[in-house]
């Protein structure tokens, strides 16, 4: 099937600091570009995958599971890994419970974590009832476009194929096992108005992992796709400290080039 206009993958080769950005649940890299490309606007490799099933239809995502998806996700941190001396994960909801494996699994070799409402635990009861239902629906309403800001869209599916959730809460389960194992610094903004994740999530994740350096920021004006919404500066701006305050050598050098740029243009 032809991608959705806009939610093709993204990737800007840059310095030798790499920044993986990954989208949610029936989203796309549309939630995620403006994000990335103020990184690759300031110097930063950037990579964001299409997870498998996702911008086209919500048909072929019934066809994916969860280990797809974080597969495609590891993929893409190991290439950009291959150019990068340093590489961070940044993502939004479902992205967010796959950047949280990644880490737990790679270790040292992510550098940090920055997590915008990640979804990692059901906020409906009636979840349970999905390795039934799933055999008798494909699917339900969807769950994109959760945004305050009025006049801004996300590009995703206006249904939610059951087969895939079903995945998605296993993924879940996986994933709450393993955030003892993320040690790596983190940075985590939150919605306290979320229709789509509740506030429980990032309790769970502040809760169980490991790490010592970590940061927590409300998004106060945003829903959940608040990487489009009123907060998507506070996002880039915080995230872009976050990296540059764990980088600052490489910070200092991107600084230097820049600065001989000027006087030569000068």
């Amino acid at each position: 099937m032809p991608l959705l206009p806009g939610a093709e993958p993204f990737r800007h080769l840059g310095g030798r600091v790499g920044v993986l950005f990954v989208h949610g649940f029936t989203g796309s890299p549309q939630s995620l570009r403006p994000w990335a490309e103020e990184f690759a606007a300031a110097g930063y490799s950037v990579s964001v995958p299409l997870l498998p099933g996702h911008g086209t239809r919500w048909q072929d995502m019934q066809l994916t599971r969860w280990e797809d998806w974080y597969a495609e996700a590891e993929r893409a941190f190991e290439e950009l890994s291959a150019d990068c001396d340093q590489v961070f994960v940044c993502a939004l909801s479902m992205g967010g419970a796959l950047a949280l494996r990644l880490t737990a699994r790679k270790g040292v070799a992510v550098a940090g974590l920055v997590l915008v409402n990640p979804s990692v635990r059901s906020d409906n009861p009636a979840s349970v009832l999905l390795p039934v239902i799933r055999h008798l629906v494909p699917s339900l309403p969807g769950v994109a476009n959760d945004i305050a800001k009025p006049g801004t869209h996300e590009l995703g599916y206006d249904r939610t194929p059951l087969h895939a959730a079903w995945s998605l809460a296993r993924l879940w389960k996986t994933v709450q096992a393993e955030l003892p194992d993320v040690r790596r610094p983190v940075l985590l903004l939150h919605s306290p108005q979320d229709h789509v994740v509740s506030p429980a999530n990032s309790e769970l994740v502040l809760a169980r992992i490991s790490s010592t350096d970590v940061t927590e920021l409300l998004c106060e004006r945003s829903y959940h796709v608040a990487t489009l919404d009123h907060d998507a500066g506070l996002i880039v701006e915080a995230s872009l400290d976050f990296v540059r305050r764990l980088t600052p050598a490489a910070h200092a050098e991107a600084s230097a080039v820049d600065a001989s740029a000027e006087d030569h243009l000068g």
